[in-house]
């Protein structure tokens, strides 16, 4: 039976479903959200219609290879979440290697006032980034960094909750168990893995509890004071963020002040992100004082859309924070604020895809060009001696794309969260903190992948199957 099931097994088909569940459950929960998904929609269908329209103009042989909506976009999500302990971290660990993710990264928040570290859970292999890249930013709460009396509080609530079911425990032990399951099964693991993301109006704090959390951090407030682990947003992805942005502040969408991530470049690197402000819910309490059940209101779920471009290398990586701090520090005393500060420091990034590449600034995806393909049918003919990429691609025999950045940025996911709360009172202490990645892998129960080695080797495969389509005995870097 074990091997029927696994045979069968799909984990690409099976985050797909998840994620079009978990987007289904987060229109009803958060109707604003739809409302985004069609501004996104609308603004890429825009885009594409004027780069067609550019393209026709420009020359027939360019109109003959139209331009098209790139296939992942429609489907492309990234969620968010926030756990409180290493048990629902290892366990949501275990629930998202069902679907084929897995830990990529790790992320200290604490440089920008949270309480908070984290990694994302994505596919890390092409063919399944290819059919799904579905992506769910994990943070876990801190409690080390915490004040004594809120540590023992939060250690308190958190041991109390319930966050999987437990036949979602079971399915997940028999999926492990028999590295599958059946088609029933999947059907019942994606009901009851809904409800560890599903939003709860009532609380498992008293308000005067919840007062206490949120003064020492909204963040802590979020994570501690609900049953579940609920979706805080869930993110389309689109070809042009700042159109987007345009459009929800001409609709009346309640949009952030400015767009996290690197300026506007003819050739996007990274992740640029936005969102609409979060929506203030109405949340029951339950009072001591009164001894009943009151009415409140909590700050956390919101709208994000996100622009994503090339991956960029350590050295690429390296220079991105040195022109971003550049810009923090000039827009101390740019009247154009740091947006222009932004821009002005970024001149110093190139901005061209053929520079970057050569200046191993991006990762990029090699693949022959019709005239390789010509050579790759008559390769045992062929001149198999060493040759170099630049000199391959200044012969039109190679050409390569940019590979799409997959991760995340922590200070832009910073940008976005603080803009969705209110200032907290600790901040200072919690910038103290120190990167912790080892507790944060003990926790997890597991290392975390390095998307750096992930992206090279991307490149390097790439690489190695234009070399052996070619008959070449090795092609070198430049």
């Amino acid at each position: 039976m074990a091997d029927a099931q696994a045979s069968s097994w799909d984990r690409d088909a099976l985050r797909a479903r998840f994620c079009l569940a978990l987007s289904d459950m987060y229109k009803q929960e958060v109707p604003l959200y739809a409302d985004l998904i069609e501004i996104v929609n609308e603004v890429d269908d825009n885009v594409v219609s004027d780069r067609l329209a550019h393209l026709n103009g420009a020359s027939s042989s360019l109109a003959e290879a139209p331009y098209e909506l790139p296939p992942r976009h429609r489907v492309e999500r990234h969620g968010a979440i926030r756990l409180g302990t290493p048990y629902e971290l290892t366990t949501i660990r275990r629930l998202f290697a069902i679907f084929g993710m897995y830990p990529v990264g790790y992320y200290d928040l604490t440089v920008v006032g949270f309480p908070l570290h984290a990694t994302a859970f994505r596919p890390v292999e092409t063919a399944a980034l290819n059919k799904h890249p579905f992506r769910v930013f994990t943070t876990l709460l801190r409690q080390d960094l915490l004040s004594e009396e809120i540590r023992n509080l939060v250690g308190g609530i958190l041991s109390r909750r319930k966050l999987f079911t437990d036949r979602l425990l079971e399915l997940i032990e028999t999926a492990e168990r028999n590295h599958g399951l059946a088609a029933a099964e999947t059907d019942e693991l994606l009901s009851e893995a809904l409800k560890t993301f599903k939003w709860h109006s009532a609380a498992t704090v008293t308000i005067d509890e919840y007062n206490r959390l949120k003064a020492e951090h909204p963040i802590v407030a979020d994570i501690a004071s609900f049953p579940s682990a609920h979706i805080n947003h869930l993110t389309p992805r689109t070809l042009d963020i700042d159109l987007v942005q345009k459009t929800m502040v001409e609709r009346g969408i309640p949009s952030k002040e400015r767009i996290e991530g690197p300026p506007p470049r003819t050739c996007e690197i990274l992740l640029r992100q936005t969102s609409f402000k979060a929506l203030e819910e109405r949340v029951r309490f339950y009072s001591d004082q009164q001894s009943s059940w009151i009415d409140g209101s909590h700050t956390a779920r919101f709208g994000e859309i996100e622009q994503r471009g090339a991956a960029v290398t350590r050295k690429g990586r390296e220079l991105y924070d040195k022109l971003l701090s550049e810009a923090y520090r000039q827009a101390q005393n740019d009247s154009d604020g740091f947006d222009g500060a932004l821009r002005s420091s970024f001149q110093n990034y190139p901005d061209n895809w053929l520079q970057l590449r050569s200046e191993g600034l991006i990762f990029v995806r090699y693949k022959l060009t019709s005239r390789g393909e010509e050579r790759s049918g008559h390769a045992k003919d062929a001149d198999s001696s060493p040759r170099s990429v630049s000199e391959l691609i200044r012969d039109r025999l190679l050409d390569f794309d940019p590979i799409t950045y997959e991760d995340f940025l922590p200070v832009s996911a910073a940008g976005i969260f603080t803009s969705n709360l209110k200032k907290d009172t600790r901040e200072t202490a919690m910038r103290q903190g120190k990167p912790d990645r080892e507790n944060f892998e003990r926790n997890l129960g597991t290392t975390v992948s390095d998307e750096f080695l992930l992206y090279e080797e991307m490149e390097r495969n790439s690489l190695e199957e234009c070399r052996i389509a070619l008959g070449l005995d090795t092609i070198t870097k430049d």
